[in-house]
């Protein structure tokens, strides 16, 4: 019995149509970015070890696939300390690092406020299991060198045009600020220096619930009267406000105290998003326990939400010191990124744009140069042509190229017309 071939696990083949509606996703996706000012760039898929493990990743970093420096001795492999003392790359485990590079790269190049698309594979060694890959396609747009609120403005329009180009209706948007959560974390009486470990529980919150998180905090010895605190706020009486983002809203939902300066930032920027779809309130919902799981935030922070699916199909926020990091002098900047993967399984794509697909089911005796030429020439007016043997079966066959995306065909035999225009086409149904 023959072994099976595989591809490796957590990574996928994807044939011809799988493919085709991929791209078409892919295409409406880049075409919307585009059409709202940005541009598209492309990086290396590999980049130095120690810039994707500088600490700007996150628990990412701990996923990167390494590349082992060549030419290593045995004495290299036992004077290692540790795995990384034995590569020099890594594959990419998203699209945020490798864009740092690239503008610390080629900042004079670039102009002073800077609009980047990247559409383009990432790996991380995670656990394969459904909806969970080791490589994977992202979806990024971010903006550099934007100070104000312009720029998450600008990302959530163009985020949310994008996803109703896709046809997913009823989006909406979570929003929320790093420097909220650290002010209720310090007004709830968390030391400064357990607030990482604080929040990567109340990341959890989704999950576990107030009762699990909680419990996980007075595990992780948290000061028990800040415990208390927290508990006391998240078991609040709460009445829905009708408008769900809005100055009146936001302060409901945060403790006393709240910056005033945060809080009137998110309002303008949902003032900016409803009034650029003319709508009366903007699809964006606040919510003061988001955390993105990301160390380097540092501003504004969002997740994008559909009410079919318990998980986020997207999300982004404002990380100002990481390109800092690479330059020396620190830049603004702040992205969005669309979890392609996960929007495949929702939506539908449009439909193919162009000319006809067609399918030239020919004999063998069928002259070759004419065949050629009659493909030539649906070409050159637009649309796609095939040439295929004709099968014994021919209504399978048939059937198969309507699966294939083939939108017409035509028998030809010995007598093959010449011209195009003289072809007898009929439709695949």
């Amino acid at each position: 019995m023959a072994n099976q071939v595989n591809p490796p696990r957590g990574m996928r083949d994807f044939l011809p149509a799988e493919k085709a509606r991929r791209q078409r996703i892919l295409q409406t996706i880049t075409e919307s970015y585009r059409a709202h000012g940005f541009d598209e760039i492309e990086t290396p898929v590999m980049e130095d070890s120690e810039r994707l493990h500088a600490g700007l990743g996150g628990d990412n970093e701990k996923l990167a696939f390494g590349v082992q420096k060549r030419g290593l001795t045995r004495d290299d492999l036992h004077a290692a300390e540790q795995p990384l003392d034995l590569v020099d790359l890594g594959l990419r485990f998203d699209l945020t690092v490798p864009l740092a590079r690239f503008y610390a790269t080629h900042r004079a190049e670039l102009p002073n406020v800077f609009r980047s698309i990247q559409v383009a594979p990432v790996w991380r060694a995670e656990r394969p299991q459904k909806g969970r890959y080791r490589q994977f396609v992202q979806c990024d747009i971010d903006i550099i060198g934007e100070p104000g609120i312009q720029a998450e403005a600008e990302l959530l329009v163009a985020s949310l045009a994008t996803v109703d180009a896709l046809g997913l209706a009823d989006a909406t948007i979570r929003i929320n600020d790093r420097r909220l959560l650290v002010g209720m974390l310090t007004g709830f009486g968390f030391p400064t220096e357990s607030h990482d470990e604080v929040l990567i529980t109340i990341d959890k919150l989704d999950k576990l619930g107030p009762d699990g998180v909680v419990a996980e905090l007075a595990e992780r010895g948290s000061d028990p009267d800040a415990v208390a605190a927290f508990r006391a706020f998240l078991l609040r009486p709460q009445t829905r406000e009708w408008n769900p983002f809005g100055d009146r809203a936001i302060r409901k939902a945060l403790p006393e105290g709240a910056d005033d300066a945060v809080v009137a930032g998110l309002v303008a920027i949902g003032e900016a998003v409803a009034a650029a779809r003319g709508e009366e309130w903007a699809p964006l919902v606040f919510d003061p326990f988001l955390v993105r799981g990301m160390g380097y935030y540092t501003g504004p922070i969002f997740e994008l939400a559909h009410p079919s699916v318990p998980y986020s199909l997207g999300g982004g926020g404002r990380y100002d010191g990481m390109i800092g990091r690479f330059l020396g002098t620190e830049v603004p900047a702040t992205g969005f990124s669309l979890g392609f993967e996960r929007l495949v399984d929702l939506v539908e794509p449009p439909a193919a744009s162009g000319g006809a697909a067609v399918a030239l089911v020919h004999d063998a005796d069928a002259p070759l140069g004419t065949l050629l030429g009659l493909q030539t020439a649906l070409v050159a007016r637009g649309d796609r042509a095939r040439l295929v043997r004709r099968a014994k079966n021919t209504k399978l066959q048939l059937e198969n190229l309507a699966e294939q995306g083939f939108t017409s065909f035509a028998f030809l035999g010995a007598d093959a017309p010449v011209s195009a225009d003289a072809l007898d086409l009929r439709p695949l149904d």
